[in-house]
């Protein structure tokens, strides 16, 4: 779940289910999740046509043995209304910590209503947007082919809500510059200096010297070592890494300690 392989219900649901994961982690098929089957590709960046190609793939291939259940006027039948049609659902995932530093990210939540979009926290529905991460979905996939829908979030939507944490960001550095460094040296010393940190308050700090990354206030630190401790440091990988089983305290002074050893390698 940490990795996006699987959603939180079907992590936390009961009965028969069961998941198949691609080599490399792009894919994967979840069984019996909210539907009897749900396949998803991964893609870093803004890969949506490269995402579509993969499933497309993969779909025409279950397809060719399996018998979908399949309306000719309203296409695909899904457990969820919303995704009757083609089937499909295409999401973005986005850091947006200025437009939440303005007060602005409501006015994002207003325009993603009014267009049909979803807007899910780090994993997704019923989740909060812990770290400033935003996952961004379109609601409704009836009446339009994939193409157009895929077209339409990636030329139309997308660059919109881009454009406006990027506002937000030369805001903060014209009219709060010293206040955006207080926050994001903050954090980096909390990083840096804590004994013992929980996930959210960890999640909190990295998004925060990500924005500082981003924005060239810090120039020690790499932003593919911001972006490996939001995956590493939570509560499963962290454990893995460690090879043991930690609760409480424990786990918190591990995560601590393993985030200073990060950030002081070179």
């Amino acid at each position: 779940m940490e990795r996006h392989l699987i959603s939180r219900p079907h992590k936390e649901a009961q009965g028969a289910r069961g998941v198949a994961v691609g080599e490399n982690e792009t894919l994967s098929i979840m069984v019996n999740e909210e539907d009897h089957l749900r396949i998803q590709v991964l893609r870093s960046g803004l890969q949506l046509e490269e995402a579509w190609e993969q499933i497309n793939a993969v779909d025409d291939q279950l397809e060719s043995t399996l018998d979908f259940a399949f309306h000719p006027r309203f296409g695909y039948l899904t457990a969820c209304p919303t995704n009757v049609g083609t089937g499909i659902r295409v999401s973005v995932m986005l850091h947006l910590p200025a437009l939440k530093l303005t007060s602005e990210i409501e006015k994002v939540f207003r325009a993603a209503k009014e267009l049909r979009l979803a807007v899910r926290g780090l994993y997704g529905e019923g989740t909060e947007a812990t770290g400033d991460f935003y996952q961004i979905s379109k609601q409704t996939t009836l009446g339009k082919s994939e193409e157009d829908i895929i077209g339409e979030f990636k030329n139309l939507v997308i660059p919109k809500i881009i454009d406006y944490e990027h506002h937000a960001r030369k805001a903060l550095l014209s009219e709060r510059g010293v206040a955006l460094d207080d926050k994001v040296w903050r954090a980096l010393g909390l990083l840096r200096s804590a004994r013992m940190m929980e996930t959210e308050e960890t999640l909190i700090a990295l998004s925060h010297v990500r924005l500082g990354v981003n924005l060239k206030r810090v120039k020690d630190i790499e932003i593919h070592k911001v972006n490996e401790l939001f995956l590493l440091t939570q509560e499963a990988h962290l454990q893995r890494i460690l090879g043991k089983k930690l609760e409480g305290d424990a786990r918190k002074a591990a995560r601590a300690e393993f985030i200073r050893q990060r950030l002081s390698a070179d």
